[in-house]
């Protein structure tokens, strides 16, 4: 269940979230960072307290069919590998049974992260050789994603991939023509579908409470190192610990380049960029919430790489308004300044719904008849109060009619990734629809190319929907 909570005074609810959003910052760290920047025992100890995190009540539509575990392997084990198999720890119907990862050290971090010492192998391919594997985690770069989900499906095997679903438009029509072919379940990973913030406000625009929208904006705002991607590069990386050549399957061959290996989403060779890392969110949020869901008909994109000149291909700085069926999409990422915050934002005529963070507020307009003044400045004393005098007759209203601003949070612990990893395994067990199918994260995927190819190629991303190409 959501916290509701109102306020009468207009602005309250958005004051609090900022300072909530400005507090975040100005602490460096989050719960997720201290957790990733554990040891051994401090994985133990989060394995722990995710045990007792499984009693927690999950929606209906994401508890467990039967008793069954639906067991699964995690291909990849970093960064977003090891926050899935954290959050896999407190879904009660699924078990890791094998982790695979290319970096050494990336497959000792799954197995802390997991809390258990399960099998891992370099090469992901003999788990899925094996018949007592359900279903498959599948967090690797962007670029590896279309053959590792083909190999999946083709071994019968259901698959959770990561956002974005696909490095580019070919590669996410050939995945969705397999999953579909071999009638498997898949889910795309941007957990904000999952997420019973982003469900209310859904429930709140189809019920007509924002009345017609006109404009949707979202954004993603950062200001560090960190949030450009500039991850440290750990001591131990070499061409031994890392197989690289492995690696680069479906990349350009080059030299052992540690740089390119942890910093992936810089270069367009691996990566999308802040589309592909940022904007996926914001626009898979902006699906759920609006039940829009389709490619957008055309995006157009302004940008920039001013600070991070690192070698990396992709702005620091991108704006892209989208024309979708129905609807004005606004979306913008800079590395470059955090005061902007994670936001989106619903504009309709009879309120404004907005989620900053974990945190949503809807605001009713004030569409009450209002009397004319501006253009009355033209007119005759008399003229005015005659105008004042029959307007005020005609539309009588009860003054000081109190504007209310609600407010809706999670409960507290509430962990959205879970909720998304339970909906799929609950889906891999019954074989009902999942909340983000391939469908979802193909149009998802798409607009995020279709960003990108307007930055770099200078002008409008035009969806032609009989080619299923994008064209300029």
């Amino acid at each position: 269940m959501c916290v509701l909570k109102r306020f009468t005074a207009l602005g309250r609810a958005s004051e609090n979230g900022h300072r909530t959003e400005r507090s975040k910052m100005k602490s460096g760290i989050s719960r997720r960072d201290f957790v990733r920047l554990g040891t051994a025992a401090v994985a133990a100890s989060a394995a722990t307290a995710a045990a007792a995190d499984k009693a927690k009540v999950l929606p209906a539509e994401m508890q467990a069919a039967t008793e069954r575990k639906i067991r699964f392997v995690s291909i990849g084990t970093g960064i977003r590998g090891c926050d899935l198999l954290r959050s896999a720890v407190k879904v009660p119907n699924c078990e890791c049974v094998g982790t695979a990862d290319l970096y050494t050290m990336h497959q000792r971090a799954g197995q802390e992260a997991y809390g258990k010492d399960v099998p891992t192998v370099r090469d992901y391919r003999s788990l899925l050789d094996r018949k007592d594997v359900d279903a498959v985690i599948v967090a690797v770069a962007d670029f590896q994603h279309r053959r590792v989900v083909l190999d999946c499906i083709d071994a019968g095997k259901d698959v959770y991939c990561e956002k974005p679903m696909s490095h580019n438009v070919v590669d996410g029509l050939a995945m969705v023509a397999a999953v579909q072919k071999n009638k498997r379940i898949f889910q795309a990973g941007s957990q904000r579908v999952s997420n019973v913030v982003y469900k209310k406000a859904a429930e709140m625009v189809k019920a007509g409470r924002l009345g017609e929208v006109t404009l949707i904006e979202g954004r993603t705002d950062r200001n560090s190192d960190s949030g450009a991607w500039v991850y440290p590069i750990a001591p131990d990386a070499s061409a031994e610990t890392i197989d690289w050549k492995a690696w680069l399957r479906d990349a350009p061959e080059r030299p052992f380049d540690a740089a390119r290996f942890f910093r992936w989403r810089c270069f367009s060779d691996y990566g999308e960029g802040v589309a592909g890392d940022l904007y996926v969110h914001l626009l898979s949020g902006m699906q759920c919430i609006s039940g829009i869901n389709a490619i957008p008909n055309r995006a157009f994109s302004m940008g920039s790489l001013t600070h991070f000149k690192d070698g990396r291909d992709f702005p620091d700085l991108l704006a892209t308004l989208y024309d979708y069926p129905g609807a004005t999409v606004s979306i913008r990422c800079n590395q470059n300044n955090a005061s902007g915050g994670d936001s989106t934002v619903f504009y309709g005529r009879e309120g404004t719904l907005s989620m900053n963070g974990n945190t949503l507020t809807f605001t009713p307009q004030d569409t009450r008849p209002q009397p004319e003044w501006y253009s009355l400045n033209g007119w005759t004393a008399e003229m005015k109060k005659k105008y004042y005098d029959d307007w005020w007759a005609a539309h009588p209203q009860k003054a000081g009619e109190p504007t209310l601003t609600e407010t809706f949070t999670p409960p507290q612990g509430y962990d959205d990734t879970a909720a998304h990893l339970a909906n799929f395994f609950r889906a891999v067990e019954t074989r009902e629809k999942v909340l983000e199918d391939e469908v979802f994260g193909n149009n998802t995927a798409t607009a995020c190319h279709m960003a990108n190819y307007s930055y770099f190629h200078h002008a409008a991303a035009l969806w032609d929907a009989d080619s299923k190409a994008i064209k300029g």
